[in-house]
């Protein structure tokens, strides 16, 4: 089918105009590809329901973490591995100029003239990046790890940090209730 404008586009969920690059906390969703459970499983105890990671989930858990070593201008709060997706919160407190040009991750740009920034969107990137390369490499079978693009959400004071966060250690529960 060729490109139709109006059946293949997608509409940004982004703030227009917004700097994703800003500093700022920034809470971000990613999803599995088509929701599958590829990271665990729920499990409800007496008081509470938790999740239960399999090694996709670990790996998950393990790549979230290890961003602030690959984004050291990157630091992370509250997050969850869920059995379809994870919730995190970060904050980004800035870039790092090296000869005129913006740096990302570990001071490195893969772009030779313009340089790279810090980004939401280059930190989700990664963390996809880093569980996709686990899967190949120990589960070869499967197609697609995350669905297209991610869900994020600006933070703009301490209220909705705290909501944020909340909603992060009330999520198995909550998923739990609607299965």
């Amino acid at each position: 089918m060729p490109y139709d404008p109006r059946l293949h586009h997608r509409r940004s969920v982004r703030l227009e105009g917004f700097d994703y690059s800003q500093n700022g906390a920034y809470f971000v969703t990613v999803c599995a590809h088509e929701r599958q459970p590829l990271f665990g499983a729920l499990r409800a105890g007496d008081t509470e329901t938790t999740v239960e990671l399999n090694p996709a989930g670990q790996a998950a858990q393990r790549c979230w973490l290890e961003i602030p070593q690959h984004f050291p201008l990157v630091t992370l709060d509250a997050f969850i591995v869920m059995p379809d997706h994870v919730h995190g919160i970060m904050f980004l407190s800035g870039h790092v100029h090296v000869s005129g040009r913006v740096r990302g991750a570990n001071d490195y740009s893969p772009l030779q003239e313009h340089g790279t920034s810090l980004t939401v969107g280059s930190v989700v990137r990664g963390i996809k990046i880093g569980v996709t390369k686990w899967f190949k490499e120990n589960q070869p079978c499967a197609d697609k790890v995350w669905q297209r693009s991610y869900y994020e959400h600006v933070i703009r004071n301490d209220n909705e940090l705290d909501l944020a966060r909340q909603y992060i250690v009330e999520n198995p529960a909550k998923l739990h209730e609607h299965q």
